[in-house]
């Protein structure tokens, strides 16, 4: 019995990890250390995906800028109501195997995300191209 319990208990953990991802969350500049957006991540089809829901305002910059430099379906588009996170699939600890777009240069990455381990208000996006990857911490929305 006691056996039964713990693998429930770890199934729901890890399912709550998979669903604490789910939100809206600050996206932070890491060269500048500044609010970039507010992105929202939600799940479709047991697929997690992510819109732009804010731009913070930027000096020198239109309010609502177009993706110019995208090359796919976002080319042109506006910023925000985008989709920048697509098809992340949960593997029991991570969401991987997806992609995301940096609108400011266009350049769409391979992406893997988590929640940080010892701070479930913080999410580790980690844009890669083969092995050289960069590794971004968002802060969920209060």
């Amino acid at each position: 019995m006691k056996l039964v319990l713990g693998i429930v208990a770890v199934l729901f953990s890890l399912n709550a990890m998979a669903q604490s991802c789910v939100g809206k969350w600050v996206t932070i500049d890491d060269e500048t250390n500044t609010k970039k957006s507010i992105v929202n991540l939600y799940k479709k089809d047991g697929k997690l995906y992510g819109e732009i829901v804010y731009l913070f305002p930027r000096e020198g910059r239109e309010d609502n800028p177009k993706c110019d430099l995208c090359e796919d379906d976002r080319k042109d588009q506006p910023i925000e109501g985008m989709q920048i996170v697509r098809d992340l699939e949960w593997d029991g600890a991570v969401w991987k195997n997806g992609t995301i777009v940096d609108p400011k240069i266009g350049k769409v990455y391979n992406l893997k995300m988590w929640t940080d381990p010892n701070n479930s208000k913080l999410l580790n996006v980690r844009g890669f191209v083969g092995p050289f990857y960069r590794t971004q911490q968002w802060v969920k929305v209060k």
